[in-house]
């Protein structure tokens, strides 16, 4: 039987209502609304007058969820998503865990291989590598998570590793949602991934890749997430409450809707009235 659907809530962590204190006081509302989960996004650099994203002011993820673990108790803690060839995987590998551990386990690491090649530029990383870096970086992550006195050989990256312990290792199986919307980033999903995240997709456009990704993963416990631009005190309710269901009805099984309020009052009355409308049509939130 499938299971119910559940929804997390993207925090104020890019834009005019983004600050320490906004995602502190959004993750703790999303925890006593009953979300799942709390997420942001990842974008080091941005190129002026670039047409998305649409703040280059963003804080660091993996900094921000740190952050807001500390203030919460229950809800998972989500990127959407880390664009993993950019940084040196033993690094992510090291800051998840940690985040991991210190958090009681409820990191879910979205990744995916990124698209804007003026940031891969400014970071010295090679645009055309970024399928093999991802691929690659996947293989480190899970070696250095399971493994202990490691001798690997890592050449997309250099990396050679000669009985190399990476203690802390996660006390469990991090979960790797993995993103991106191309027929190569579905296989990776069914290939290696423990869940898979799209962005911004209508129902239709979601449809397909959900039968690709179940004709491969057909397991219940192989989330299929959806983040859309929803915000509860701007758009058409029953536009809202409709999409829920059309999601729903072509597999989806989580949601991250993003409200796009300019200022922190406004983004903590757009999660309430998302979770009311979250509710209304059906989907598992925790009891308040």
């Amino acid at each position: 039987m499938p299971s119910a659907m559940t929804a997390g809530i993207h925090l104020p962590q890019a834009g005019p209502a983004a600050s320490g204190e906004a995602m502190r006081r959004a993750a703790i509302l999303a925890e006593q609304l009953g979300y799942a989960d709390v997420w942001v996004s990842d974008h080091l650099a941005v190129p002026t007058g670039a047409e998305y994203p649409p703040s280059a002011y963003v804080f660091e993820p993996l900094v921000a969820l740190s952050w807001v673990a500390s203030c919460t108790t229950r809800v998972g803690l989500g990127t959407t998503v880390l664009v993993l060839p950019m940084r040196n995987p033993l690094v992510v590998a090291k800051m998840v865990a940690s985040i991991d551990h210190m958090s009681g386990g409820r990191f879910i690491l979205g990744l995916a291989a990124g698209w804007l090649e003026a940031e891969f530029d400014a970071l010295g990383v090679p645009f055309d590598e970024r399928g093999a870096r991802t691929d690659e970086a996947i293989e480190i992550l899970r070696t250095v998570w399971t493994q202990d006195h490691i001798t690997a050989e890592f050449p997309v990256h250099g990396a050679r590793y000669v009985s190399m312990r990476t203690k802390p290792q996660p006390a469990r199986t991090v979960p790797l949602w993995i993103g991106g919307h191309a027929d190569v980033a579905l296989r990776r999903a069914i290939d290696v991934g423990d869940g898979w995240h799209g962005a911004f997709l209508t129902p239709e456009q979601t449809a397909r890749r959900v039968k690709t990704l179940r004709a491969g993963r057909p397991e219940n416990s192989f989330p299929i997430s959806m983040r859309t631009r929803w915000d509860a005190l701007e758009d058409d309710p029953d536009l809202i409450l409709a999409e829920i269901d059309h999601y729903r009805d072509v597999g989806v099984t989580h949601l991250v809707p993003e409200p796009r309020q300019r200022t922190l009052d406004g983004y903590l009355r757009a999660m309430e009235r998302q979770a009311e409308l979250l509710r209304a049509a059906g989907v598992a939130m925790e009891d308040m």
